[in-house]
């Protein structure tokens, strides 16, 4: 299967996370990617070990499957000539790096090729002269402010979200651009910045500190505006329960035998419970206490509660595909989306530094063709 997006060529000259996740998303699409690495070093994360891959660290592994790679020093004249005749020929070019003075910035890049989609991606903004790691972003963006328990140190999250984040975000503005693109023929300048992708992804928290001026604070497990939709304890450890109405919360009240705490006033409606949070997770745990967390998950499953058993990435893997999601495709997390034709590229392993750099230069020369490697 060639996917949705075969035929477009994406030039890739970003590195570490957000730029390649989101040309990783393209080559899944069926774009054919080419990565433009340092010689000899590489994307920085080839180096970002341990865990080890095949031919590199997992994290670099995880982040360019399905991509061609070219060794390419940009203080090199010949080489500095071969990535502007890449550029030229892209139709995306993705970059998140000071390219100005090598004449691959947006400008130089449309004045050769006008139909061009290329998007920067920045840590604050094109303007601002500041780093952009993920775990900055997260503490100077808001969101260490909300993570972690209540009292306790503010906590970055267990993964680089902010970089995720700004990969959708990127992935989502160059799909635009392309659309755009097929009724005026023109390009455009997809410009994305990790602090904006991160305040746009703390949706409800952001949204309430508008509303009332009061900036939220840590709560570890627990929902400013829902409850219960937190971690409980049961007789050998937590299990999470989300009841996002009265009738959820009906149903795991008589679940747990307690069927008297829905016509509780003090947990009656959902600000009821919000408002008597303590006193709704005393009893609720009480309850929990009888039982194992993995017996409570199934008879609240079966029963219609959202609830479950806090697994790590190894039993998460599984479950995943004990309902028939084939998380894993040749060793690798499997592309998200899915489509009623089927239509996602097969996966090719991530590249050797510099791999392909004789065949891009021959595709270049007009001389091969380049196609989604296998």
């Amino acid at each position: 299967m060639s996917g949705p997006l075969a035929g477009l060529v994406v030039a890739d000259l970003s590195r570490v996370l957000a730029g390649p996740l989101a040309t990783m998303t393209l080559a899944d699409l069926g774009a054919t990617v080419v990565k433009v690495e340092r010689p000899g070093t590489g994307d920085d994360t080839r180096s970002w070990g341990p865990p080890w891959g095949a031919r590199s660290s997992s994290y670099f592994e995880g982040l360019n499957r399905s991509k061609y790679s070219i060794a390419l020093d940009f203080a090199d004249p010949d080489d500095r000539a071969t990535a502007r005749e890449l550029a030229a020929r892209a139709d995306v070019v993705v970059q998140n790096l000071k390219l100005t003075r090598f004449d691959l910035d947006y400008e130089s890049v449309a004045a050769a090729n006008p139909g061009v989609v290329y998007c920067s991606i920045t840590g604050f903004g094109a303007d601002a002269e500041l780093p952009g790691y993920d775990f900055l972003v997260q503490a100077v963006g808001g969101l260490m402010s909300i993570t972690g328990e209540a009292g306790g140190e503010p906590l970055k999250v267990g993964v680089a979200l902010v970089d995720v984040l700004t990969a959708k975000d990127a992935t989502i503005g160059i799909l635009a651009a392309l659309h755009r693109r097929r009724a005026t023929g023109l390009g455009d300048h997809v410009q994305v910045d990790l602090m904006s992708s991160l305040l746009g992804g703390l949706v409800n928290q952001a949204s309430g500190y508008l509303a009332t001026g009061v900036a939220p604070g840590r709560m570890g497990n627990r929902h400013p505006s829902i409850a219960p939709y937190e971690t409980l304890r049961c007789a050998d450890g937590p299990i999470a329960v989300a009841c996002g109405n009265d009738r959820q919360f009906a149903r795991l009240c008589a679940v747990l035998g307690v069927p008297g705490l829905a016509a509780d006033p003090r947990f009656a409606d959902n600000p009821s419970r919000v408002a008597h949070r303590e006193a709704l997770a005393g009893l609720l745990e009480a309850a929990l206490a009888e039982d194992a967390a993995a017996v409570w998950e199934e008879r609240l499953t079966a029963a219609g509660v959202a609830a479950g058993v806090v697994r790590d990435i190894g039993e998460a893997l599984s479950r995943a595909a004990d309902l028939g999601l084939d998380p894993v495709v040749d060793g690798q997390i499997r592309h998200p989306v899915r489509y009623g034709s089927g239509s996602v590229a097969a996966p090719a392993p991530p590249p050797a530094l510099g791999e392909h750099t004789s065949r891009v230069r021959a595709w270049l020369a007009g001389e091969a063709d380049l196609d989604h490697p296998v």
